[in-house]
């Protein structure tokens, strides 16, 4: 699920943020003492700058341009350091969430919401479905096949992707899936159904 940028956006928040991601940083974090010590440097500059900008109001342009540089400094600093932090094997979004670089998950209205739905058929009537869950607890899957008359459920999926391997209708023979999908919340289905994703079923 995708997630907000980690890193406040208004000044204060943000220099509230950085003492407290750099007074967790630990060796065991993987950054090495250059790059600390570079990221040290550019807080203090940046706090700096701040404070330059807040208490001298007829330098407030040039102040407000030296900040904007600063923190344009800092943040690349911390967004490759956080970068580093993810990479390393191991890492886990519980040492992400202490030091603060794990953005908070985007929630979506489910009353209005559809889903994006997607395909790959594999031959012999196998096809993987793939599909963004969000803060849903799963989706309700509908599948069409040659000569039916009116859709079917077909499954309630909670990962994805989701593997359709009934087999073809006729053995050797190709065959049209229509699939469509809605959200599910709490064991009700919520939001709009999904466009018709057309599939292509080869022997």
């Amino acid at each position: 699920m995708p997630k907000s940028d980690f890193i406040p956006h208004a000044d204060h928040d943000f220099l509230v943020w950085l003492d407290q991601f750099i007074s967790n940083l630990k060796p065991e974090h993987g950054l090495s003492e250059p790059e600390m010590a570079a990221l040290k440097a550019a807080n203090t500059d940046f706090h700096a700058k701040v404070s330059h900008t807040n208490d001298i109001a007829a330098m407030g342009k040039q102040a407000t341009a030296d900040k904007k540089t600063s923190r344009s400094l800092i943040e690349s600093l911390v967004r490759a350091g956080a970068r580093q932090i993810k990479a390393r094997q191991g890492y886990t979004e519980g040492q992400g969430a202490q030091l603060g670089i794990e953005g908070p998950k985007h929630r979506i209205d489910l009353s209005t919401a559809i889903p994006d739905l997607s395909g790959i058929d594999q031959t012999g009537g196998l096809v993987v479905l793939s599909f963004g869950k969000n803060n849903s607890d799963g989706i309700n899957i509908y599948c069409q096949r040659d000569n039916d008359a009116d859709w079917a459920f077909l499954a309630r999926a909670t990962i994805s992707p989701y593997q359709d391997n009934r087999p073809l209708l006729q053995s050797g023979k190709p065959e049209i899936r229509r699939y469509t999908a809605i959200y599910m919340q709490k064991d009700q289905e919520t939001g709009k159904f999904s466009n018709d994703l057309v599939i292509n079923c080869a022997p």
